[in-house]
């Protein structure tokens, strides 16, 4: 059951730096994604990538500050069935991860919107557009936020998304951060649609224990995860939606 804690899944994206001044109540938490501790100074929680390098890891942090890699999500991710549907990118494994630890009872992503164009890709200039990648688990990030959030919503938790860009591959609704500090509705979800994605889901059978699905790829069946991504679509009720330029 969620608690009253928001947490904000802070990103890379162009936009982040606009987050460095935020107010920070009591029960708001930052949980930065690999370069995103570098906004601002009083982040809770580093959720990094396992291939992060060392050398951009803070060197120095507060007490209260901890940091967490592939030990800590791994089994969080497989606790909500794996990264084979989830999505095998940061911003939706370190959502899973906060819903598994932190059960806040609101979401909410900025500067996550995977959305690259321009000559500044993210926050510090020009990065690797990892969401992008040829990933069998990733052929619809629509699809892969649609599924975090009727999960999200089934533990009582509302996901929404505080970006100001124009297009965002997440499917969230948008707020802003003064609407976040009151009790949002949790989204409504399709209950039968749901359930048809977990069985189909749980039939393939995809859940690798120590998170490297990569080394299984060839014994993937696309055409099926490819059903799987639109019934999450349909349960979020957002399978006509488009949030990123095609």
């Amino acid at each position: 059951m969620a608690n009253d804690l928001v947490v904000i899944i802070l990103g890379s994206g162009p936009s982040a730096a606009a987050a460095a001044n935020w107010a920070k109540p009591s029960n708001l938490s930052f949980v930065a994604i690999n370069n995103a501790w570098r906004v601002r100074p009083d982040w809770d929680y580093l959720v990094h990538a396992g291939d992060f390098p060392d050398e951009r890891k803070p060197s120095q942090k507060h007490p209260s500050q901890r940091v967490f890699s592939y030990q800590n999500y791994v089994p969080s991710q497989n606790r909500y069935g794996g990264f084979v549907y989830a999505g095998g990118t940061m911003a939706f494994t370190a959502g899973y991860w906060a819903l598994d630890r932190l059960k806040p009872r609101v979401l909410a992503y900025f500067a996550c919107d995977m959305v690259y164009s321009g000559t500044k890709t993210h926050f510090y200039g020009r990065g690797v557009a990892d969401p992008l990648r040829d990933d069998l688990t990733l052929r619809s990030l629509e699809a892969k936020s649609s599924r975090l959030m009727v999960m999200a919503a089934q533990q009582g938790c509302a996901c929404v998304n505080l970006t100001t860009e124009t297009n965002s591959r997440l499917v969230f609704p948008r707020a802003d951060l003064d609407e976040v500090a009151r009790l949002p509705p949790v989204g409504a979800f399709d209950s039968e649609t749901t359930q048809a994605a977990f069985d189909e889901e749980k039939a393939l059978g995809y859940l690798i224990e120590d998170g490297e699905y990569w080394h299984h790829m060839d014994g993937f069946d696309a055409d099926a995860l490819t059903h799987i991504d639109g019934l999450w679509l349909r349960a979020a009720g957002v399978e006509h939606r488009r949030t990123a330029a095609a």
